[in-house]
């Protein structure tokens, strides 16, 4: 297990003259870009808005590449699966490991740009914790429903990239939920678990006591979605030999 998460985070980064410290960059440079094209539109000037862009869009790309690298890594490690056995549930959770290793890094950048713009760590921030935990299980359940269907639909991956899209304007990331409650839309953020978990933690990061109903949402849908996933897995990966 731990050869193959070394392995997933040297191939992520293999002939990168920047390496690790493109996991820096690679959050700062989207939530500036996000910043300067959403301040105005939306009409958000306070200063805290960096932050507030960071705390979404971090969970939601961990989310994003955690899956995919799940969704492919049965396929992806198809000769190693041929020439030795290993239970074959560690090739998405290598995967998804690897990547939330990367995501624990990239929230370095989310700490330095909240102390330089006056977001403060109060006594909440260690509710971080918790939706930090489930969206790891919640990733973990869903990759492993995906590593399984992808074995024998091929176009899984195409399709999860389209829902993921759809997942990410629903997740509030970039604008304030509140317009789109208005409008009358706000039933497709409450729907979205990822968003469940996005609000629990910019909750704990600006200082204020996380909700409850959400909490136990996002924590419902990752249990749910990991026993899925897990008997989904192991009814099926005695047939994975015959489709890769």
């Amino acid at each position: 297990m731990q050869e193959l998460v070394k392995k997933d985070i040297k191939l992520k980064y293999r002939r990168s003259y920047l390496g690790i410290l493109w996991t820096l960059l690679e959050p700062l440079l989207t939530m500036i870009v996000l910043t300067v094209v959403f301040s105005g539109f939306y009409g958000k000037d306070d200063r805290s808005f960096p932050v507030y862009i960071l705390t979404g869009r971090l969970l939601y790309t961990y989310f994003s590449n955690g899956t995919k690298a799940a969704t492919k890594s049965i396929r992806t490690n198809a000769s190693m699966i041929k020439k030795v056995y290993v239970p074959k549930y560690i090739y998405p959770l290598s995967s998804i490991i690897s990547n939330y290793i990367i995501f624990l890094i990239s929230l370095v950048v989310l700490v330095a740009v909240a102390l330089v713009l006056g977001v403060y760590p109060t006594i909440h921030i260690f509710h971080a914790i918790i939706p930090l935990v489930v969206i790891f299980f919640m990733t973990l359940g869903v990759g492993m429903c995906l590593a399984t269907l992808s074995v024998f639909f091929r176009d899984m991956e195409y399709l999860w990239s389209v829902a993921l899209m759809l997942i990410m304007y629903s997740s509030a990331i970039f604008y304030d939920p509140e317009k789109v409650v208005k409008h009358g839309y706000g039933w497709i953020l409450k729907m979205n678990p990822l968003y469940a978990c996005i609000v629990n933690f910019r909750s704990a990061v600006f200082g204020t006591p996380i909700e409850i109903k959400y909490m136990l949402y996002s924590m419902g849908f990752a249990a749910v979605t990991l026993l899925l996933g897990t008997f989904m897995f192991y009814k099926e990966q005695d047939k994975f030999i015959l489709h890769i």
